[in-house]
């Protein structure tokens, strides 16, 4: 393999690891943390994505002179619908299942397909595209024969700052602080006058949010249909459990590997035979570390 072949697949998968990074973080919260099995993640992607498609619609036809700055506007809009919607979705829904993970899983994934048929009955079945940013148009060489989208790099450091900001919630705050007290221990949390409901609905809607950020950077790389969500939400789950689902740098990490391996696989071979490679690994890791490769240490 040639160096700039090289480049070219390590970036590649570093790209694909902040698409992953950016669901998984969503999910590790939702599932790692609450342990809520939200089979509606993808659907909020989804969600994400078509908001940055009407904000675009927006200023195509309202602001058209404006129109190369409407990705800034509509990544903070989606996380704030998707956000508001995952409260409303851990009102109505979620609280009623927790403890009961079959049960939430029937519901998520009822909740999944409603939401599908809502974005066809709304958006329509065909898959619809976003207009890129003219500064988010093109690539840099940093060595020759070696070309990075500039697309891919604004996605690359919008990961790296969400996952800052993340990290910092969880373990640099107060609310990040009582999140992890009802993680370990429900009772005791609530003994010392936590409000777990109050918690557990800022914590899903985080969640959500994520979901929301991670759909509006996708429409930078693909188009977006009702299913859009469906793509993901599979390497989305593996990530999770194979990093360990209650450790959020575990799912950082994991990220990066299963990206990794699945780009480089594909290079290899073809994307079916690069799947049944990456679940080989996966199971048999798995087999050998039941709660995660980089699950965190907790006494028992």
């Amino acid at each position: 393999m040639s160096l700039e072949i090289f480049w070219m697949q390590l970036f590649s998968g570093v790209s694909y690891t902040a698409i992953l990074l950016l669901m998984s973080l969503g999910l590790a919260i939702v599932f790692g943390l609450m342990g809520v099995i939200n089979m509606a993640h993808g659907e909020l992607m989804a969600l994400g994505a078509y908001v940055t498609f009407m904000v675009a619609n927006v200023f195509l036809n309202v602001f058209p002179d404006s129109v190369d700055i409407y990705i800034l506007f509509a990544i903070p809009i989606a996380f704030l619908v998707t956000f508001l919607f995952g409260m409303f979705l851990e009102w109505s829904v979620v609280r009623w299942f927790y403890n009961r993970p079959l049960d939430t899983l029937l519901a998520t994934w009822g909740l999944s397909l409603i939401l599908q048929q809502t974005y066809r009955t709304v958006f329509g079945p065909q898959e619809v595209t976003i207009p890129m940013a003219s500064w988010l148009d093109g690539a840099v060489e940093p060595f020759s024969g070696v070309q990075i989208p500039l697309n891919r790099i604004f996605i690359i450091v919008l990961t790296l700052i969400v996952a800052a900001a993340v990290y910092l919630l969880f373990f640099k705050t107060r609310m990040g602080l009582k999140v992890r007290a009802i993680t370990q221990n429900r009772a005791i949390a609530e003994t010392v006058g936590i409000n777990t409901r109050q918690v557990d609905m800022y914590t899903f809607a985080l969640g959500s949010g994520l979901a929301g950020i991670a759909g509006s950077v996708f429409t930078m790389i693909g188009s977006t249909n009702p299913g859009t969500g469906q793509l993901y939400i599979i390497d989305t789950f593996i990530v999770v459990v194979f990093g360990g689902v209650a450790s959020i740098m575990g799912t950082a990490l994991s990220s990066f590997i299963i990206a990794q391996l699945q780009t480089t696989f594909e290079f290899m071979t073809t994307s079916s035979y690069a799947k049944v490679l990456l679940m080989l690994i996966v199971v048999v890791i798995l087999y050998y570390r039941p709660n995660g490769l980089f699950s965190p240490k907790v006494r028992s």
